[in-house]
């Protein structure tokens, strides 16, 4: 669903990632339509609330983590899963190589491409785990591709930080389907040169008369629709609108029609991280929505000097789930990274890495030991941050703000973004 992090530079093969918000987040949305059979939800508020959704099973039964069984075979987004024996290879990093040493569990990662794609490889039962975004995580729950997870066989769990548990896109009924792997929101980013007064709306990108017309850029997948829903969600009360990715089809009329007057203000639309650190560099771009690690790459000695802000309409955002497969032909090793990768100086390596906020005050601690600074610039101990930050997740017909079956899904999203690009 995105590419977000030090892999956008680090790697040729950079791919697309997937990604979450503050209530659902992670990686570029696939174009692949979302499941039918998705799971029913409750009303779904930002990033403290703990919405409810009909699961497809009453509870997690409990795990008992054995042996491990000598292999571990992961889809994960580029820069999750660096070093050992089968991880992705980058001079300098490797978390996996400590976690094989203590586990015995060889690590095998498929990149996946995109979520669809994730979602797709998960159906074969030939992986043991995933890292999901949010428009996959409901649609893998509903598929019966990944389990209910034990978290008193998971450890490390009990020091995540709160605004991080039991989440609307991977919690249903009050049941666990996985761990956190880090998050961050979706800021607005312009360049002062350019956008000489301060912005504290998304205004500027999406009003017809925005004066950086021709400079604005805009993140180029269907989920993008739900930064439009939560801006009409403030701007427009009359439309009703109490959760962006729960759209009815009046609602999702409207959003695509601000998309198409946002369209043109767009100069150029971006898909990976170094798309728009490039388009902000030579001065395509001036304006528009963005991860951190973007600003932080363009900040850097010698780059090009811009800023950030999290509107006050509030922001979406994502935080990606590491999910055991329901077919996992190796649970005790899955079980086992689920475990490794939130411990504190795995979960520093790769946040840090990658480029988003840890998911505790521990890896916190670790992180600074790395980077001076890191969890204050992703708002990592800050949980007011999050309140209005909306994590991706996943439409479905079934309303995530519990009005019933009137809503649109990830496929009715898809095909309007294609309406709306031309693509």
């Amino acid at each position: 669903m995105r590419i977000r992090g030090v892999m956008a530079l680090a790697a040729s093969a950079a791919i697309v990632v997937g990604a979450c918000s503050s209530n659902g987040g992670s990686t570029a949305p696939s174009s692949t339509a979302a499941a039918s059979a998705a799971p029913t939800a409750a009303a779904s508020a930002p990033a403290s609330g703990a919405p409810t959704a009909a699961a497809p099973s009453a509870a997690a039964p409990a795990y008992t983590v054995g042996e491990g069984e000598g292999a571990l075979n992961l889809i994960a987004w580029a820069g999750y899963v660096v070093g050992g024996t089968g991880g992705e290879q980058v001079t300098g990093y490797d978390w996996v190589t400590p976690f094989e040493t203590e586990t015995g569990c060889k690590v095998t990662v498929k990149v996946g491409l995109d979520s669809g794609n994730m979602v797709q490889l998960m159906k074969t039962g030939q992986y043991d785990g995933v890292s999901a975004s949010g428009d996959a995580t409901l649609r893998l729950i509903a598929g019966g591709d990944v389990a209910p997870v034990d978290f008193n066989a998971i450890p490390n769990y009990a020091d995540v930080f709160e605004g991080l548990k039991n989440q609307s896109y991977n919690t249903v009924n009050g049941v666990g389907y996985g761990v956190p792997h880090g998050r961050g929101a979706n800021v607005l980013m312009y360049d002062p040169t350019v956008v000489t007064t301060a912005p504290d709306s998304w205004g500027p990108v999406f009003a017809a008369d925005s004066p950086y017309k021709g400079k604005v850029t805009a993140y180029n997948y269907a989920i993008y629709i739900a930064d439009a829903a939560l801006y009409l969600m403030k701007t427009q009360p009359a439309l009703n609108i109490t959760n962006p990715y729960a759209l009815d089809k009046d609602q999702l009329a409207a959003a695509v029609a601000l998309l198409k007057t946002q369209k043109g203000l767009i100069g150029k639309y971006w898909g990976t991280a170094q798309e728009e650190i490039d388009g902000f560099a030579n001065g395509d771009m001036a304006i528009g929505t963005a991860w951190q690690y973007q600003a932080n790459t363009l900040n850097a000695p010698g780059g090009k000097k811009v800023e950030v802000v999290k509107p006050k309409e509030g922001a979406t955002g994502w935080s990606d789930t590491w999910m055991i497969s329901s077919k996992a032909a190796h649970p005790n090793c899955m079980y086992k990274w689920m475990n490794y990768i939130i411990s504190p100086k795995a979960n520093a390596d790769v946040t840090v890495y990658f480029g988003e906020a840890p998911v505790s005050a521990a890896a916190c601690a670790e992180a600074e030991k790395q980077s001076a600074g890191h969890c204050d610039t992703f708002h990592a101990t800050d949980e007011s941050y999050w309140t209005d930050v909306y994590y991706w997740n996943t439409p479905t017909v079934s309303c995530l703000d519990g009005r019933g079956d009137i809503c649109t899904d990830f496929d009715a999203w898809t095909q309007a973004w294609t309406e709306i690009t031309g693509a």
